[in-house]
């Protein structure tokens, strides 16, 4: 039976040198959850423009149910500049305001967070009060059953320690990359020594069920109770990097609602963040070859 996984937050438009794509956590994560054989279901508000309506007939294009993407006819669907540096690793310019920065606490959101089995949210849709009470009570609606995944993507200044630790305190799991892990250490006033110690400490702090934290094309930690899993990533030739974070988050989410061991899920997560990352954009489409197939030609 297909899972409902919800992503929480941002949709918007990547505007990168030569194209723009479909973009945002929600959606890239969604979309991963998607071709994964979940039900992904985009929880966002867009503007009444062309842009909006461009978003949502893209999204449903990649087969995602956007029953509950909001319209906004006061503010402009999200954009971001997108620079990618000779590596492919990409740098954000975000808008603000964006629609994003009013979702809208409804009975409708309240009916789907209740039936959800997973939610994930980050850290950039919470930059503004708004959304940011609306993500909070999404959550704290979802039924007990539900998997809550913080994937932090601190972006520019549009994150504070509270909204930190609020959002680490409502997760069942925290997922942040090795440049990100500092920071928060730095935010809660503790020293960051390894990342073992401070993936530990925020597990325990926050009682936590896991805490992953990726290290781009050089892998990923796992941290569970008294339990670690290692993994070195997979090499493969860099389009961009935008999403790649995402999809690797969609892929851990997967295999840990299928009860999936520890290595297994950093393996699949992995394989999931490499494949986006030898693509162009956040949402790449089978051609052909079915996920399983592509997947295996990874590493």
């Amino acid at each position: 039976m297909k899972k409902k996984v919800v992503g929480l937050g941002e949709v918007l438009w990547d505007v990168l040198p030569e194209r723009k794509c479909l973009g945002g956590a929600p959606a890239n994560f969604s979309y991963i959850a998607t071709l994964m054989g979940d039900e992904g279901i985009v929880a966002s508000r867009v503007g009444e423009d062309s842009l909006g309506v461009e978003a949502l007939c893209r999204m449903r294009e990649l087969g995602l149910t956007i029953d509950h993407v909001q319209k906004d006819r006061n503010h402009a669907t999200g954009t971001v500049n997108v620079e990618l540096d000779s590596a492919g690793l990409a740098r954000y310019q975000i808008a603000h305001p964006a629609a994003w920065d009013f979702l809208e606490w409804t009975a409708e959101w309240r009916g789907l967070a209740a039936q959800a089995d997973a939610v994930c949210f980050g850290s950039l849709a919470q930059r503004d009060e708004e959304s940011r009470s609306t993500i909070r009570r999404f959550v704290e609606a979802a039924a007990p059953t539900a998997v809550v995944i913080f994937d932090a993507n601190l972006r520019q200044s549009y994150y504070s320690r509270e909204v930190l630790a609020e959002s680490m305190s409502l997760a069942d799991i925290v997922k942040l990359n090795d440049e990100e892990l500092p920071k928060v250490m730095t935010s809660h006033g503790i020293s960051h020594e390894n990342e073992q110690a401070s993936a530990q400490w925020l597990l325990g702090t926050y009682q936590l069920e896991m805490v992953c934290i990726t290290r781009g094309g050089r892998g990923s930690l796992l941290l569970r109770g008294g339990e670690a899993s290692e993994h070195s990533g997979f090499r493969v030739r860099v389009a961009d990097t935008v999403g790649s974070g995402d999809a690797f988050t969609a892929g851990l989410m997967h295999q840990y609602m299928q009860g999936a061991p520890l290595d297994r899920m950093n393996e699949v997560a992995n394989r999931m963040g490499a494949w986006v990352a030898s693509k162009v954009g956040a949402t790449p489409t089978l051609k052909g070859d079915s996920l399983k197939e592509l997947l295996a030609q990874i590493g």
